[in-house]
């Protein structure tokens, strides 16, 4: 389970998140959308205790990200946007490295390497090193060196750059799998169709400020019409620019 309580960033005199509350249930799916630069970046790096926020809390399953986060980090897996890989290790390599970090009994990894290397069909390519691998491999390792220790929160940043259309179906039937058993899934994405694909409920944000919350049906019934979300996203997002633009003026 994933809970934000009014979390909020400054940079300066800046506000990048903005007083965000949201709670996202054991295998819920949660699609994060906004514009760039909406602050779903600094939201995440707060959620996985790369940064501090300026007030407010993160909570992964029960444990506090600031007082308790050997423990919050331990029930969660990131995959970054960008896959790092250690370039002068074997893809087999890197994720005994991971399993070790989390304390996996060097068995369990093999095993759950094994079974990983299956999904995500890196078995012909494990013995290589990973500067030779393309950014779709790369991007599957580092999803399969996040599951290695069976997390019950995983969080996404924009999870399907540079994966074909192959990887990307791979991916979604993943995070069907694992919500329904019962982990927690906060995915930021610039891919609508993926969100209204897999998502149980989404949320925009827009220049630090939680906008729209709910199910796809729920913003439907808000906006009054049966659009797809990219059309829904577009004339929430333009409607609150206008919005704070009338404001300023």
């Amino acid at each position: 389970m994933i809970e934000l309580s009014n979390l909020s960033k400054n940079f300066g005199d800046k506000t990048a998140v903005k007083q965000v509350n949201l709670k996202v249930t054991p295998g819920e799916i949660f699609a994060f959308l906004g514009p760039n630069g909406a602050g779903k970046t600094t939201t995440i790096k707060m959620m996985v205790g790369l940064l501090q926020p300026t007030t407010g809390t993160v909570s992964i399953c029960g444990f506090d990200m600031r007082s308790d986060y050997i423990a919050a980090k331990h029930a969660l897996a990131y995959v970054p946007d960008q896959p790092y890989l250690y370039d002068k290790l074997s893809g087999h390599e890197f994720l005994e490295f991971v399993g070790r970090m989390y304390g996996l009994p060097p068995a369990e990894t093999e095993l759950q390497i094994a079974r990983y290397s299956e999904i995500f069909e890196l078995k012909e390519y494990l013995d290589d090193l990973t500067e030779n691998y393309s950014h779709g491999m790369k991007q599957r390792v580092v999803f399969a060196s996040a599951l290695l220790h069976s997390p019950k929160v995983l969080i996404l940043d924009e999870p399907m750059v540079g994966l074909d259309p192959k990887s990307t179906r791979l991916v979604k039937n993943l995070l069907r799998d694992i919500s329904k058993q019962g982990v927690s899934v906060f995915m930021s994405t610039h891919t609508l169709d993926v969100a209204e694909e897999v998502a149980h409920r989404i949320g925009i944000i827009s220049v630090g400020e939680m906008i729209a919350l709910g199910s796809l049906d729920e913003l439907r019934s808000t906006r009054q019409q049966q659009a797809r979300l990219e059309e829904l996203f577009l004339s929430i997002v333009a409607e609150e620019e206008e919005s704070k633009g009338s404001v300023k003026k």
